[in-house]
């Protein structure tokens, strides 16, 4: 599931604490980082928080919601314009928002319009991967990447800076070099088949490393590889008869 960092800027309090309620109840996807009361209050938020998605009230005391828009310095996140007045709609339509609900809220509607939000999320994250899979056709291989969706960005780490790669059910939790660790909410599968081109093999189920990152095998206890950053990795016994062949062939390399 794609999360969906939002912000809600609306004045009236009882307005803000239903559309609270409804997305935590019916929209698990939608994250709210801050819920603001005036247009002044959430320019300082979107630049802060840098939200995928703005649920935003058009008619506040002081600036409007349309007139928060234009002072940002970039609408790099999708709109959708809560208000109690139908005449917007027009205007509405001309800022590019996703999607314009009139209060009070019907709650179908604004699972459509989330959902509108996490495709357009989900097109943006894959327009990306796509630009860095044409700008990597032109890097050495040691310097190649790979984008990997985190819940609130996409990061890109250099392939050569991956140590392993480890399964936590439906997730993957890659240990970097720098000994940071990044959770990825995609399968080991997928990136067993994505990295084996880059000298990257499968021990075991639960395990995908690095081969350059290996230390040494270490043949008792039933024979387990230590990597350079100290880790035991258990080979299966399935694997074991490949991966001790292809680990030979590296050592005569």
């Amino acid at each position: 599931m794609d999360i969906i960092n939002s912000i809600i800027v609306e004045d009236e309090h009882h307005n803000r604490e239903n559309l609270l309620s409804i997305l935590k109840e019916y929209c698990p996807s939608v994250h709210v980082l801050a819920s603001c009361a005036s247009a002044l209050e959430a320019r300082k938020k979107i630049i802060e928080l840098q939200p995928d998605l703005v649920f935003l009230d058009i008619e506040m005391p002081g600036k409007d919601g349309f007139s928060m828009l234009e002072s940002l310095p970039e609408l790099n996140f999708e709109v959708i314009f809560v208000t109690a007045f139908s005449g917007y709609a027009v205007k509405a339509i001309k800022f590019s928002a996703l999607d314009y609900i009139v209060k009070p809220i019907d709650t179908m509607e604004l699972l459509r319009a989330v959902d509108k939000a996490s495709k357009k999320k989900r097109e943006r994250q894959k327009n990306i991967r796509m630009a860095n899979l044409i700008e990597n056709q032109h890097k050495e291989e040691h310097k190649k990447t790979l984008a990997l969706p985190l819940s609130d960005k996409i990061e890109f780490v250099e392939v050569s800076n991956i140590i392993r790669c480890q399964a936590d059910g439906n997730y993957t939790m890659f240990h970097l070099r720098n000994g940071e660790k990044l959770l990825i909410s995609k399968t080991l599968k997928e990136y067993d088949e994505l990295l084996s081109s880059f000298n990257f093999l499968r021990v075991h189920q639960s395990h995908l490393i690095n081969l350059d990152e290996i230390k040494s095998f270490i043949k008792t206890d039933g024979g387990y590889i230590l990597m350079k950053d100290g880790t035991n990795i258990t080979i299966s016994r399935q694997r074991r008869e490949m991966v001790l062949g292809i680990l030979k062939e590296k050592q005569h390399s």
